[in-house]
């Protein structure tokens, strides 16, 4: 209906014909407002929400996969290659899901120093990893 009278009120001074006149010309407009309207709702593909507990299709979380190959005594085997500050970061940051900012803010060091200790942390585990792979081979 806005669309429609904000259609109409710059025409007024040209509309003829006086109230019937008036009341054709809006009626056209709403009309051809409501064409418009029904065309474009066709041409838009109907949205539906997603519910997660339809969905028929199965797939693993990246968080799922991982348990699953991963016992939690190997993990505990993991972070005692590493150094107390390097545990804390990881620990905070993977399993409490913290931010940077809040776990520098809890460890008392600074958001870059935080990124530093983890990003460490995890290349001492790939390379401890990497080397327990090998020897196995």
């Amino acid at each position: 209906m806005q669309d429609v009278f904000v259609a109409v009120l710059p025409r007024l001074d040209s509309i003829s014909g006086g109230v019937g006149g008036l009341r054709t010309f809006v009626f056209s407009v709403a009309h051809a407002r409501m064409v418009d309207d029904h065309r474009r709702q066709s041409r838009t593909p109907l949205r539906q929400s997603f519910e997660p507990e339809l969905d028929p299709r199965e797939s693993g979380s990246a968080e799922s996969d991982a348990l699953s190959r991963v016992s939690p005594g190997e993990v505990l085997q993991l972070l005692n290659v590493l150094g107390e500050d390097q545990k804390e970061v990881l620990t905070l940051r993977i399993i409490a899901d913290l931010t940077v900012d809040q776990v520098a803010k809890i460890m008392g060091k600074s958001a870059g120093a935080v990124k530093q200790l983890q990003r460490r942390a995890l290349d001492q585990l790939r390379e401890h990893s990497a080397v327990k792979e090998y020897v196995a081979q």
